[in-house]
């Protein structure tokens, strides 16, 4: 099955090696899966609690489902196309030796199409399969908190590493089978995988993220607003709609996005290890990395399996034993990397790479920890001024979250900035390939990374169902603790999401350059007129055009998600009001309708997918068909810069306005009723779609836009030859611009039908 000429036995052992890896981390999830469910569920009110919960969440994916796949039925037929437009690369002959171009391109055609499909499905399996489970575990921690402290982490961690090693085990198998099969004509194919991948995480993303806000804001400005409710209060028509939010929103969402982060770096250092072999003729630039993941998913295992409380601990140490977890996963892997490099590579360099990946996580970590955690100082800060109101609380939020951006913007400057020390003197094919490597060694604690990010929704859930079950104080208490626990790891692993979509962006880039050069030594370009040797230029007039539009593009969809929360938060205002006048709600005899909830949100998110799947795919069109391929160079720069300084905004904001509220909910300042406390829900209000909504959307948001662009660079590059005018490419250019206003129109207006007015 394996077709790499030239390779070692130790080269082809090695790939069945990662292949059984990753099959080890899917029985790995298997069997965490089973100790989960082998856990009492408790009470009948709790079950009942829990089972309004998976009612609602099924329902969402179910619609979510038949909203999507007529796109990827869409995707798929063009990903097909798309190979007729350009010759066969030279990667591709040599792995399909005596094949004529006519049955090179049916080959990868085909193998583009179903790795896009095998991408967008195991996307979606992660997002799904990981909701379960969320859904499973938060009534099981719920009881376990009844008895300890220790037993109720356990739940709660391992539940989510289940969706941390799904996401592990499938980036790896996928990728792995690919390249066993394509071998060094993989990255052609690749390029599907990782679209599918990515473009689901955009829909579970974007459809997750406004259906959890809007119950969530919609909830806490009436129930603990107006009516002076506690966080999940039985009365209030909207609190089964905010409890599923979480897991579609944050356990959904989140695993489809780093999933898709762990499919795009794959991509693009494969891609770049493609071009350096067949440079040097050497192996080692595409096995080294498969190791490197085959590594973090068996360090992983060791790692999340020891996270676990003392049995007689308080309850203050969750974050103590996950981070030694984490710590474990990373000192193994640098071990195993260094093992690896000394025996196989003979060169230090891929490996310095990959551990400055690891340093960049860790750093990212601490740096969002100190400005998110209710432990450091800006939290406390900006929980004091909320003494005098909501609108210093505010300002002082949004002052932490600008800093923020700064910080982590440099680190990843800084990390870059290795990558050019460390093959320095080498052509930029080289450099390009240190800063993929550094997404691999970033993403290599992936399965620690999403276990981390779905304990938070499945603590925040168990708390919920606490509230509701009305469980004693010991246990609440509990629940307390891994919830604000939850907090701080959300808004860590929200850290580590924008940062590899960062670095994953730039290794694509780098891959987009080397791909355009590629073509256009295929298409007889003269050496002045390629890529690789002219670079793309910001002084040209063309590119600084398509940079300041990329600029434009994340704010664009920001501004459209944050409408479509303020749009359904605001129904959901109406309907808990309209509830809360109805006699018996307030007084408990008379239980709310809170499907009714359930379903607005559901519509709600439904009609932003496609308007704003659009814009992300056809503006890279857009741009490179009317400004050419060098100025969709430009484009990508300023999509990447722009994004990941407003998605790092967001989220660093919006995690603090959230922690500065639980704090003063935990006795600060007059705690919960008082004013600080209005004017801290406010802020955690403001901030929700924020960190929850607009900012993680990007991630997925700006790969879509450069896988979308390597994708259609061959294309653009075919008809752009210097001196031809093409008008074909012209009228495409003007028909992505029409549909790209009309999704902005029909987002704006909330759908294809302009919903009723609120009065």
């Amino acid at each position: 099955m394996i077709s790499l000429p030239g390779a070692s036995s130790f080269e082809v052992i090695a790939i069945w090696s990662v292949l059984v890896i990753s099959f080890f981390g899917l029985g790995y999830a298997l069997l965490l899966r089973k100790q989960v469910m082998a856990c009492d569920k408790g009470t009948p009110k709790m079950q009942e609690v829990w089972g309004a919960i998976s009612e609602g969440a099924n329902a969402y994916l179910k619609r979510q489902l038949k909203t999507i796949v007529p796109l990827i039925f869409v995707f798929t037929i063009v990903l097909f196309l798309s190979v007729y437009i350009v010759p066969p690369t030279e990667s591709s002959k040599l792995r399909f030796v005596g094949y004529s171009d006519e049955s090179l391109k049916l080959i990868i055609g085909f193998g583009r199409a179903l790795a896009f499909v095998m991408g967008a499905v195991f996307s979606l399996m992660v997002g799904q399969f990981g909701m379960r489970m969320a859904v499973q575990a938060n009534v099981r921690v719920a009881s376990a908190s009844r008895r300890s402290f220790s037993e109720a982490l356990k739940i709660a961690y391992r539940a989510g590493t289940v969706t941390g090693m799904l996401t592990d085990g499938l980036g790896l198998l996928g990728g792995t089978l690919i390249f066993m099969f394509f071998g060094v004509a993989s990255p052609d194919t690749l390029l599907g995988f990782g679209f599918g991948g990515t473009l689901l995480a955009l829909f579970m993303r974007v459809g997750g993220g406004i259906y959890t806000k809007a119950a969530d804001v919609g909830a806490d400005l009436v129930g603990k607003v107006e009516a002076g409710l506690p966080e999940d209060d039985e009365r209030n028509a909207a609190v089964i709609a905010d409890l599923v939010g979480d897991n579609v929103g944050d356990c959904a969402g989140m695993a489809a996005d780093i999933f898709e982060s762990y499919e795009v770096t794959i991509v693009s250092t494969l891609i770049l290890g493609v071009v350096l072999f067949m440079t040097t003729h050497e192996l080692s630039w595409i096995i080294f990395p498969l190791l490197v993941r085959g590594i973090g998913v068996l360090s992983s295992i060791v790692g999340t399996y020891l996270v676990k409380g003392d049995k007689e601990a308080k309850t203050n140490n969750a974050l103590k034993a996950i981070n030694k977890g984490f710590y474990t996963s990373a000192a193994i892997s640098i071990v195993l990397f260094g093992i690896v490099s000394y025996f196989y590579l003979h060169d230090w360099r891929s490996f310095l790479s990959v551990v400055m990946g690891i340093i960049l996580a860790i750093v990212l970590d601490e740096i969002t920890k100190h400005f998110t955690d209710g432990n450091y100082h800006p939290v406390k800060d900006i929980a004091r001024n909320a003494k005098t109101g909501s609108a210093t609380l505010l300002l002082k939020g949004l002052s932490y979250g600008f800093e923020i951006a700064v910080w982590q913007t440099i680190v990843i400057a800084l990390t870059i900035l290795t990558a050019v020390i460390i093959y320095n003197g080498m052509p930029l094919v080289y450099v390009l390939y240190g800063v993929a490597m550094t997404g691999i060694g970033m993403l290599t604690l992936t399965g620690n990374n999403v276990a981390m990010d779905a304990f938070g929704p499945i603590a925040d859930n168990a708390n919920g169902v606490g509230e509701l079950s009305h469980l004693d104080k010991d246990a609440r208490k509990i629940m307390d603790s891994l919830d604000s626990t939850g907090n701080t790891t959300k808004a860590i692993t929200k850290g580590v999401a924008i940062g590899s979509a960062v670095i994953a962006a730039v290794a694509l880039f780098g891959s987009f350059i080397t791909d355009v050069s590629n073509v256009q030594i295929q298409l007889g370009f003269e050496k002045s007129q390629q890529l690789i040797e002219t670079g793309i230029r910001i002084s040209m007039p063309m590119v600084f055009i398509g940079m300041l539009i990329g600029g434009t593009i994340p704010w664009l969809f920001s501004s459209l998600t944050i409408n479509a929360v303020t749009r359904a938060a605001a129904q959901i205002v109406e309907e808990v009001r309209r509830q809360f006048r109805i006699p018996g709600i307030i007084e408990r005899t008379v239980k709310p309708d809170y499907q009714r909830a359930v379903d607005i949100c559901t519509v709600a998110a439904q009609k932003e997918l496609i308007p704003l799947a659009l814009i992300a795919v056809l503006s890279p069109i857009l741009v490179g068909s009317l400004l050419g391929v060098e100025a969709l160079g430009g484009f990508l720069g300023g999509v990447i810069l722009s994004g990941q300084l407003l998605a790092v905004f967001m989220a660093g904001s919006g995690g603090a306005w959230d922690n500065a509220k639980k704090t003063i909910e935990d006795g600060l300042y007059g705690g919960k009723g008082s004013e600080a406390h209005h004017a801290a829900v406010v802020g955690d209000t403001v901030g929700d779609p924020l960190k929850d909504t607009a900012g993680p959307a990007l991630n997925p948001m700006i790969k879509v836009i450069n896988l979308v662009s390597l994708l259609a660079a061959p294309v653009l590059i075919a008809y752009q030859k210097p001196g031809q005018f093409s008008f074909g490419l012209v009228l495409t250019g003007v028909i992505c611009l029409a549909i790209i206003t009309g999704s902005v129109i029909v987002s704006k207006r909330g759908g294809f039908k302009r919903p009723p007015r609120i009065e």
